[in-house]
């Protein structure tokens, strides 16, 4: 039987050899607007993994339109770096795609040299805070042509077709919406006048690339924005699109930047926007591609087989894993790795004006410089500790050449990647853990489960490296009555192995203790397939299954000493957490100190003032100490040996996966 990833797809006149389309994403990679060798070299492992298409971006059409860090189109000076990238994706089989926009309003002044960004309307983003400047009849014009240039020079570079972004907040969808558009000209008030600059624009592209050339237009399915463009206006701007004959594919995201529906976070479950692209796939008669949350191959041939679209957008999904569609193609779909949607080497970076690189794959923007090569010179390596360093460190020794061996105190590996995943919407981390592990199991690792190493198996084993990963331990905060029955440790809550009374109290409100009180306040609401039963029997009111979902068996509070609840969790992460903690009802409190432990309750203190509030249950999650009993005796045996992961310093999943390779790269 036919696999429908694998099934050939015509956009236009272009034929894509698979479903498998990887969408533009901003990487932090471009210097002064060019193509490097960086980008390139990104690009092109992915076109030999197997991808169908790539889209590269987003790229400049004019000076205001983004920053120096994105690829740009607006000048021929950029036609040979251009040129460069697209020749790669297509000589490592893909076919080649460049998006082009304009950031409108979201662009930042001190991108611009100081130039005022520029809107359909001076309104002011909750993103920048800036007002921007009105655009002019002449500043419309000059952007329909900038865009219509860039396609051309796109073109010229080579590029096998040009995307187009109209949503996510960017200046079309500005001007779509009448939220961002309260312009009083032929570009404003009535909606067929919002579509005017948009259509404006796709005509442009259209007369300057030529009839036959593939245009692709990404655009929100529901900009979830409060009051905002949802399903069905979008749908006409689509309608409108297919009619002129300005598109050859529509390619389907979600939201704006500013919404507060979380969109690529690992809270969101897969595919859950994928019905936005069957509204469209319904309504026009050229290929619908989905987006958002696809990351697993079985993923891809549900919705398309079930007609929800004709192709897929992975974009994270191929960071993680490049070959990923290569590996689907020849049967070794276990053996991939999943993309967490945990933003910390992604869009956080973005926030921090760092190149794009990502917790699941070391390599990931780093190509050309971690290319490992076997070493001429193998050692025996000895790794203690299972977890996301230690397996880390034992793939990148064992693919250098080096004899490995990786003990594992417990009887799975993966350590604190399964705590990570217990909380409801983190189960990625488990996912991850358990690709980890495939990837030891196919390796030339020698794995040993249920096995504590002490001085008697390093001799044994008689190493010539030893890494040593063996994590942390939970700090337990001598606060008074803190070795009482009902003090539990949050570990303990997320592996299940300590159960909680109704009312709760979490001490530490870092990323252990939000994700630990999520958890707790999940105890008791309605599962998704529960509210989906109810809900299409009619059992209970739509209103009451809400509050059921959202309302648990427990109560909840987390303190925190500092000003700041979730202070280590990054920022694409952050505030949907926080969102969470509002919806579930869990009582926040910060500038909170614990001051007793009672039977029954806790004693806390704010501003010098103390509150005794009921708590069935006290549940430490107050840090963790880095567990290291073994670099003592191997110093003492002259034994080489590198202390990584949180058993050298508490540090996040990214800095763990990453601190393994370099160490097990390093030998």
């Amino acid at each position: 039987m036919k696999d429908p990833v694998f099934e050939p797809i015509m956009i236009g006149e272009l034929e894509v050899k698979n479903r498998i389309y990887m969408p533009a994403m901003h990487l932090g990679m471009a210097e002064d607007y060019q193509v490097n060798d960086r980008i390139v070299a990104f690009y092109k492992e992915r076109a030999i993994g197997g991808a169908g298409a790539i889209c590269v971006g987003y790229a400049t059409v004019d000076d205001l339109s983004g920053n120096t860090q994105c690829i740009g189109a607006h000048k021929d000076e950029f036609i040979p770096g251009l040129t460069k990238l697209s020749d790669a994706i297509k000589e490592g089989g893909s076919r080649s795609v460049i998006q082009l926009n304009h950031s409108g309003r979201y662009n930042y002044s001190f991108f611009t040299n100081g130039k005022t960004p520029v809107a359909p309307s001076p309104i002011a983003s909750r993103l920048t805070r800036e007002e921007p400047r009105e655009m002019t009849k002449e500043d419309i014009d000059e952007v329909i042509k900038s865009f219509g240039e860039a396609a051309l020079r796109s073109k010229n570079a080579g590029f096998d077709a040009v995307e187009v972004l109209n949503g996510t907040g960017y200046l079309i969808s500005e001007f779509l919406s009448h939220l961002t558009n309260q312009r009083t000209d032929e570009y404003g008030g009535s909606y067929e006048n919002r579509m005017r600059f948009g259509l404006e624009v796709m005509r442009e592209v259209r007369k300057k690339t030529g009839g036959n050339y593939p245009i692709i237009v990404r655009m929100n399915g529901n900009d979830f924005m409060e009051g905002g463009q949802g399903r069905e206006e979008l749908k006409e701007y689509a309608k409108a699109l297919v009619k002129e004959n300005l598109v050859d594919a529509l390619c389907i995201n979600v939201g704006w930047h500013e919404a507060r529906v979380p969109q690529i976070v690992t809270s969101v479950p897969r595919g859950a926007f994928a019905y936005l692209a069957k509204g469209m796939k319904e309504i026009v008669d050229v290929p619908v591609i989905a987006s958002h949350r696809i990351n697993d191959p079985a993923l891809v041939r549900e919705v398309i087989g079930d007609g929800l679209c004709d192709m897929v957008a992975m974009g994270r999904s191929l960071i993680a894993d490049p070959y990923l569609p290569e590996k689907a193609r020849t049967g070794k779909e276990d053996e991939l790795v999943h993309c967490t949607a945990c933003a910390q080497g992604c869009f956080d970076n973005l926030f921090k004006l760092k190149p794009v690189e990502c917790l699941c794959n070391p390599k990931a923007g780093y190509e050309n410089e971690l290319n490992i090569e076997k070493t001429d010179s193998p050692r025996k390596v000895v790794i203690v500790g299972g977890g996301a360093a230690g397996m880390s460190a034992a793939l990148a020794a064992s693919e250098k050449g080096h004899d490995v061996s990786l003990y594992e105190r417990n009887n799975r590996l993966g350590g604190q990647l399964h705590l990570a995943g217990a909380p409801p919407g983190r189960e990625e981390f488990a996912v991850f853990a358990d690709d980890l592990s495939k990837q030891i199991e196919v390796s030339d690792v020698k794995v040993f489960l249920n096995k504590e190493v002490d001085e008697k198996t390093i001799e044994q084993e008689s190493p010539d490296e030893v890494i040593l990963t063996t994590g942390a331990v939970s700090l337990t905060p001598k606060i008074p009555g803190y070795d009482k029955d009902h003090v539990v440790q949050a570990w303990d809550v997320l592996s299940g192995k300590a159960y909680v009374g109704k009312n709760v109290v979490v001490i530490g409100g870092g990323a252990v203790g939000v994700e630990t009180s999520l958890y707790l306040a999940e105890k008791g609401t309605l599962s998704g397939d529960m509210v989906k039963f109810l809900l299409v029997n009619k059992a209970e009111p739509e209103k009451d299954l809400y509050e059921m979902s959202i309302k648990g068996s427990k109560n909840v509070t987390v303190i925190e000493m500092i000003d700041k609840i979730g202070k280590d969790i990054g920022k694409s992460t952050r505030w949907s957490m926080l969102q969470d903690l509002s919806r579930f009802g869990i009582d926040a409190r910060t500038n909170t100190k614990a001051v007793e432990i009672k039977d029954g309750s806790l004693v806390i203190e704010i501003d010098g003032n103390t509150e005794e509030i009921q708590a069935d249950t006290v549940v430490l999650a107050a840090g963790s100490v880095s567990y290291n009993p073994l670099e003592k005796i191997l110093t003492e045996k002259s034994i080489s040996c590198k202390v990584i992961g949180d058993a050298n310093k508490i540090a996040l999943a990214f800095d763990a996966v990453h601190d393994g390779f370099a160490a097990g790269n390093s030998i």
